[in-house]
């Protein structure tokens, strides 16, 4: 009969495996045991997206839906408050076009349609550096 080695548990063919002591995994004994509560990671990931979209500005109405060249558009929502919203901008494939703000509130602005071509635009708004394109069409009539 050969004689064969014991079996380390925690060893393998690639070297010694990490203990691991209450869901916690230590490296080694000289190592500080690194323990990560994947659970708790998760929970904050989802506590800091849900924090940093609370804040976000939020349309949630265009009325009217279509307008000429300075017609007054009253858009509602969310955070839309001047210490969200810097500015307001009809979007389409190619450019930005800045509209006048007539009134600003936490839940509605009035802007001024800009002298843009007839057709479908995007209603984007800028909060900081940051211009958010939003899934608001306005159209300008001719």
């Amino acid at each position: 009969m050969a004689n064969t080695p014991a079996v380390d548990p925690g060893s393998s063919r690639f070297g010694r495996l990490p203990r691991v002591e209450n869901g916690s995994v230590c490296l080694s004994r000289k190592r500080m045991c690194l323990k990560i509560s994947f659970v708790a990671v998760a929970l904050l990931v989802c506590l800091a997206s849900r924090a940093v979209g609370q804040n976000s500005p939020k349309i949630t109405g265009v009325a009217p839906a279509a307008g000429k060249v300075n017609d007054s558009v009253t858009l509602t929502g969310e955070n839309l408050g001047k210490d969200s919203v810097s500015a307001v901008y009809l979007s389409d494939d190619k450019d930005d076009y800045k509209a006048t703000l007539v009134e600003q509130g936490s839940a509605k602005i009035i802007l001024k349609v800009p002298q843009v071509k007839s057709g479908g635009y995007n209603i984007s708004i800028q909060e900081g550096d940051k211009i958010l394109i939003l899934p608001v069409r306005f159209t300008v009539q001719g």
